[in-house]
């Protein structure tokens, strides 16, 4: 006995089926009535239990099929969506917190070199003995005569017309400052501005990167310790350089190893900081601007890191360019 065929809501018709516009074929069932009269022309005692059976499909096919599985259709529910995310997570490599905020900030950061009279301090000599040993020289090789590199450190651009910040004492003293750009361009910058009580800087680059971005600069206010931070420069002019750490205390004060400045209200952190980091942002997860880094606590005179360095806030450095953020 020929099975009467089911019609999907499919806009295609059957495998087999007349073309649009073809005539009927003669005496061509197309109702479930039709079709149980062809399939049952007659009623016979025999048949009974089977008529019965046909007759229930015939009426469910009538009024919608609601119980027949649909094929090739899948509902996404949020356990589909967990186990997706939790299968990317367990077998895709993603790039740290840290390498992010790193990236973002990275258009942002320049090295910060001064010419002049080499200094004569402990510090200035233990920062050359470093630089030199970052250019596989000797420690205590000497420069050539002519114009003398007093020092390196790290600036972070703040207008992308070239407004930089960096530490007043990266550029103090200096006969002429260069600064260098993420992409290798170097220009010659000028000191605009200063604000000694806080050791900060500002410099204005002569010539700039046609795609310099200036770093988004995030307020204080809402910063607490264990916050996780990173600091980006140049330690002893190897770099960009970061190192992540936290937050370790608020509202800090430093006084200088020669006892001649004392800052107050500095943000204290873990972060791996050298000299020739000094100048550079102290960024949050975000890549956004909390300080400046301005200074490392050490009780000696080697000027290495032990784990405490400072940075001055960013409402107090951006008031220094003349535009206090918030």
């Amino acid at each position: 006995m020929r099975r009467p065929a089911f019609y999907s809501r499919s806009p295609r018709g059957p495998q087999g089926a007349a073309e649009p516009g073809a005539p009927d074929a003669p005496g061509a069932p197309d109702t479930p009535a039709a079709l149980a009269a062809v399939a049952a022309p007659r009623w016979q005692p025999g048949r009974r239990s089977f008529g019965l059976l046909l007759a229930l499909v015939l009426a469910m096919g009538a009024t919608g099929v609601v119980m027949w599985p649909s094929q090739g259709t899948h509902t996404l529910t949020q356990k589909d969506i967990d186990s997706a995310v939790l299968r990317t997570l367990q077998t895709a490599t993603l790039p740290s917190q840290t390498a992010r905020a790193a990236e973002t900030i990275r258009r942002s950061v320049v090295r910060v070199t001064g010419y002049g009279p080499e200094k004569a301090t402990p510090e200035a000599k233990t920062e050359k003995q470093g630089r030199n040993i970052a250019k596989g020289k000797p420690p205590e090789a000497t420069s050539p005569p002519g114009e003398v590199e007093r020092g390196v450190g790290t600036g972070v651009v703040i207008v992308d017309k070239g407004v930089i910040l960096t530490n007043l004492h990266v550029v103090s003293g200096a006969e002429r400052i260069k600064v260098t750009f993420f992409d290798g361009l170097e220009a010659e910058a000028t000191i605009t501005g200063a604000q000694p009580e806080n050791d900060l800087a500002v410099l204005q680059a002569k010539k700039i990167p046609d795609d310099l971005i200036a770093a988004t600069m995030r307020s204080t206010a809402d910063l607490q310790p264990g916050d996780n931070v990173a600091a980006v420069g140049f330690p002893f002019g190897i770099g960009p350089s970061v190192s992540g750490g936290v937050v370790s205390g608020l509202k800090r004060s430093f006084r200088s190893p020669e006892g001649k400045q004392e800052l107050g209200n500095l943000i204290q952190f873990d972060a791996a900081a050298n000299p020739g980091n000094s100048g550079g942002p102290l960024i949050n997860m975000e890549g956004e601007v909390l300080g400046i880094v301005t200074a490392i606590l050490n009780p000696t005179q080697q000027r290495t890191f032990i784990g405490i360095g400072f940075a001055v806030p960013i409402e107090n450095a951006a008031s220094a360019a003349g535009s206090p953020p918030f």
